[in-house]
């Protein structure tokens, strides 16, 4: 019974992400979209949701990981991939946790694997 009220809570999750998704313009939504591919490709433990009306990936306890911030809604030059105090990126005394994102090449998407893999791990 539970695994069935989780698996509704992520079919629900992911319907939200991929509507936050679909209500964007581009180039927001393309990045949005390889994101989510990204992400789900390369995080299977986080499962999709959205966070203050934006993309996320939540951990088991339903606490936001990482997330999507599409440019055009914040006004921004660029869109933004962030990490919430549930990833795993402490280096230290201080790491970043906001990357910007304005073309998602092969380069920036190995830099974001290697990120979600340490943000899990």
């Amino acid at each position: 019974m539970r695994a069935r009220i989780r698996e509704q809570k992520e079919e629900a999750g992911e319907s939200a992400l991929l509507a936050a998704i679909a209500a964007m313009r581009d180039p927001d939504r393309a990045l949005a979209k390889r994101l989510h591919a990204i992400v789900t490709a390369n995080a299977p433990t986080l499962s999709p949701t959205t966070w203050y009306g934006m993309p996320a990936y939540a951990n088991k306890d339903g606490k936001a990981v990482c997330f999507f911030q599409a440019a055009q809604k914040f006004r921004s030059r660029y869109a933004t991939l962030g990490f919430s105090d549930k990833a795993n990126l402490d280096e230290g005394h201080i790491w970043p946790v906001y990357f910007a994102l304005t073309e998602l090449t092969a380069a920036e998407e190995a830099k974001i694997v290697a990120l979600l893999k340490k943000a899990v791990g």
